[in-house]
């Protein structure tokens, strides 16, 4: 298929971050011994469930090849950290994630000396970790961390692959399957919070949005178990809603949201309440936005 924006999303995770017993038949090694160990609880086990639209596992293999910083940017539950997920099961890579917020310091990325009863030492941070073992680092919602954290980023996505320690004066080569990899939503960009363009321009892009109706339909029902018709109906309420997006609406309904929806509707209860409690209630407080979206509600259930 052509290359364009990356229609995709993903619901409840079901996989877990454990040892695997058999790894992929593409897999190899990040390393071996200590460092092996240590990476081990970031292996996927499990195939994360992941419907490719487009061209985006081949132009993400592309780019792991490579070792090409990659950007993912898209709304919110639209499948970006799911994507990550298949992507490192595939490549058989460790996967460190790293939730970024306005207080995440630099030291919180790259590591700290810490105070014991032997003394002090040094504890590698997720990022250092990962460039100095050899594992991809996916940095979620990176516009939420200061710009003057994510600087720390830039000598690990050109050409030098390093990552400066500098309170402990070490320069760490990244490890050849080191990759970056960081998301974002574009929506709720604004000029006190977005990427630099010495950092934008680091990275390859790619753009993740919601599926069709049919496709989006067919994952909220493989997802959540509810049947075909009613993942439709779910999928018709999300769509309603995101058309509201601007006019009294910050956000639209998520697959995600859809999902929590089904699941609900899976376990026996009924899918008006399912819906207050998982797409109207959670979205929004303004009592006519509140009726508008029970409204929706009730024309398809």
């Amino acid at each position: 298929m052509p290359n364009g924006p990356v229609m995709r999303t993903y619901g409840p995770r079901r996989t877990s971050y454990t040892p695997p017993a058999v790894q992929h038949a593409a897999a190899r090694p990040a390393s071996t011994g200590a460092a092996s160990d240590l990476l081990a609880p970031y292996l996927v086990s499990e195939e994360p469930y992941y419907r490719a639209v487009a061209d985006e596992v081949e132009l993400y293999e592309a780019a792991y090849s490579v070792r090409m910083p990659m950007m993912l940017k898209g709304p919110t539950g639209c499948g970006k950290t799911r994507f990550v997920e298949h992507m490192a099961w595939r490549l058989g890579k460790p996967l460190i994630t790293v939730a970024c917020n306005e207080d995440m310091t630099a030291s919180d990325l790259v590591g700290r000396y810490l105070l014991d009863a032997n003394g002090t030492r040094w504890q590698d941070g997720p990022l250092a970790v990962a460039a100095r073992h050899g594992a991809i680092c996916y940095l979620d919602e990176v516009v939420e961390a200061r710009q003057d954290t994510t600087v720390v980023i830039h000598p690990l996505t050109d050409a030098r692959r390093v990552l400066p320690l500098e309170k402990k004066g070490e320069l760490i080569e990244a490890h050849p399957d080191f990759q970056i990899v960081i998301s974002y939503n574009p929506g709720y960009q604004s000029l006190m919070k977005d990427l630099k363009q010495s950092t934008k321009q680091r990275f390859g892009a790619l753009d993740f949005n919601y599926p069709e109706h049919d496709i989006e339909a067919e994952i909220v029902a493989h997802e959540s178990g509810v049947g075909i018709e009613i993942a439709k109906n779910l999928v018709h309420i999300g769509e309603r809603a995101r058309n509201l997006k601007g006019h009294g609406l910050d956000e639209g309904l998520s697959t995600r949201m859809l999902i929590y929806a089904g699941s609900l509707i899976a376990n026996g209860v009924a899918p008006l309440a399912a819906c207050r409690v998982t797409l109207v209630r959670p979205i929004t407080d303004d009592p006519d936005m509140r009726d508008a979206l029970d409204s929706a509600v009730t024309t398809y259930f």
